[in-house]
């Protein structure tokens, strides 16, 4: 793997020693190119120190030292990695500006690009962003959705560059045999909003982040890539048919009428087991010397049940939200629903729970082997579970 990391004016910047490391770990040849602004947060001596070689930041370089130009690199590089990637480095990118010795390289370069962009959340949600975004996309570059949390300017929120072990499964993942290259896959994400009256519904909260990091890994190693999602604010996968649902009733018409076309069906949408009974046609009033208001409810579609009875069936792989006895729930639910494989995890821990960019999972076969993956970004246990289904449909 001929990697090339850029790297501009960000916070964020002082990760890039440890990134350029573990991707050396995990077999590749690393070139750093640097914005000046990047030289600010990190050292060149050091990032030269950990990736062997001379780093790029002037335009200009000295022609004494025959170093690589950025043509040269462009030849020789198999992937550009900008990480992170500043509002200002974003828009260069997309108009085609040259200052530096970063969009120049970005200019030559001709083989894949991934860009993880890193800013304040107001930053990332200004329009001229956006727009930035969407014109690389649209270009066929791979731009990461940044995390939420904690940011530098001490706000919580959206702008964080992903951490460098979900940067490095997502370049590995880019050069990794495509081991589901002819397979077709379902997934589904997301929660299910079950309507009470014109204004409230009843639903759970699930954020669709594993769902969605499970179908965008499928694409990534050669799937065919069916999603069925429920509300969320995610990002579609690039390269994903994605179908939109609201019910549980939506959501098990809509599986029902794709699953017998696919060869594997992934269900980790949290869809409601219980939906109002009727429906007001108008809001739901508090009314005076009222002080209770009774909610009768129906059962809602077994809909990974139902995908087991189909002749002939795919491959399930079915999830399990739990707050205790984590493990006897999911075998219970597996023995009784029929899926191939269960993953669980324990939602009651919010540090894996609903909406963390980290998840803890065991996954259960029906032979009664049990993987037990440790805590990790999910896009990390997206793989780590996919490696699992392809175990699993691997003669031995």
């Amino acid at each position: 793997m001929n990697i090339v990391l850029g790297v501009s004016g960000g916070i964020a910047a002082y990760k890039a020693p440890e990134l350029v490391r573990r991707l050396q770990d995990a077999g590749a040849d690393v070139r750093v190119v640097l914005t000046p602004n990047a030289a600010r947060f990190v050292s060149p001596l050091s990032l030269a120190a950990v990736s062997n070689h001379g780093v790029i930041i002037d335009q200009w370089g000295d022609a004494s030292t025959g170093g690589v130009d950025h043509i040269e690199l462009a030849r020789w590089a198999e992937l550009l990695l900008i990480a992170p990637a500043t509002a200002n480095i974003l828009a260069k990118l997309a108009i085609g500006i040259a200052d530096d010795a970063l969009t120049t390289y970005a200019l030559a370069h001709r083989a894949a690009m991934i860009v993880a962009p890193a800013m304040n959340t107001f930053m990332l949600q200004h329009p001229t962003v956006q727009q930035s975004m969407a014109t690389l996309r649209a270009r066929g570059v791979e731009v990461l959705d940044p995390d939420s949390g904690l940011l530098a300017c001490g706000d919580e929120g959206s702008g964080r560059m992903p951490d460098v072990p979900e940067l490095v499964e997502i370049v590995k993942s880019h050069f990794a045999q495509r081991d589901l290259s002819g397979k077709s896959v379902l997934v589904t994400a997301g929660p299910t909003r079950e309507p009470l009256d014109p204004v409230r519904y009843l639903s759970n909260r699930s954020s669709g982040k594993m769902g969605y990091a499970i179908a965008d890994a499928a694409r990534r190693r050669g799937a065919t890539v069916t999603l069925i999602s429920g509300p969320t604010a995610r990002q579609e996968p690039p390269g994903v048919a994605i179908t939109r649902v609201r019910t549980a009733d939506e959501m098990h018409a809509a599986v029902m009428a794709a699953a017998a076309q696919h060869q594997i069906v992934i269900k980790a949408a949290a869809v409601a087991d219980f939906a109002p009974a009727e429906v007001a046609d108008r809001k739901i009033k508090k009314r005076e010397g009222v002080d209770e208001l009774t909610i009768k409810l129906r059962r809602t579609p077994d809909i990974l049940a139902d995908v087991a009875k189909l002749s002939p069936r795919p491959f399930i792989v079915a999830f399990a939200a739990e707050t205790n006895d984590v493990e006897a729930n999911a075998r219970d639910k597996m023995q009784r629903k029929g899926a191939d494989l269960i993953v669980a995890n324990d939602v009651a821990n919010e540090s894996i729970g609903f909406d963390s960019d980290q998840n803890e999972v065991l996954v259960i076969a029906r032979d009664g082997t049990v993987t037990r993956l440790a805590k990790a970004p999910k896009s990390v246990i997206a793989n780590r579970v996919l490696d699992l289904v392809v175990r699993q449909l691997t003669p031995i």
